[in-house]
């Protein structure tokens, strides 16, 4: 079992900057991909980005892509995500999860992640 606790939300001004973290439980973290997902109120979770275990493979929305960057730090079982140019449109409840199934992929699909943790708030203002 995994448990996995974001952290780093809060209010930024549009064009502003966050770092949101999600800590993992136990180890082996480095045998888990892992990804961000967003969600606002009446729309479907969405992905955001993505990362091997190995931190070679990356993906990313086009919605963010070139503003966001992806990383893990499997020594500290954490990863990052860190977001800059921040968008009104960018306010949801992101999430971070652990894929198992495709360690080695970085998947868009929400069905390989395995743990989700509880989201943390990120509003963005104009």
């Amino acid at each position: 079992q995994v448990q996995l606790v974001e952290s780093g939300g809060g209010l930024v001004q549009a064009g502003g900057s966050l770092r949101l973290s999600c800590a993992a439980s136990r180890r082996p973290f480095s045998r888990y991909a892992m990804g961000w997902f967003r969600q606002v109120p009446g729309k479907e979770r969405e992905f955001v980005a993505a990362i091997s275990w190995s931190g070679t493979n990356t993906d990313y929305a086009d919605s963010v892509k070139g503003r966001f960057t992806i990383s893990r730090d499997n020594a500290k079982n954490t990863v990052y995500l860190q977001m800059h140019s921040l968008v009104p449109e960018d306010t949801a409840v992101y999430y971070c999860a652990a894929d198992g199934l495709f360690p080695d992929g970085a998947s868009r699909l929400k069905a390989p992640y395995d743990y989700w943790g509880q989201g943390t708030q990120v509003t963005v203002s104009s």
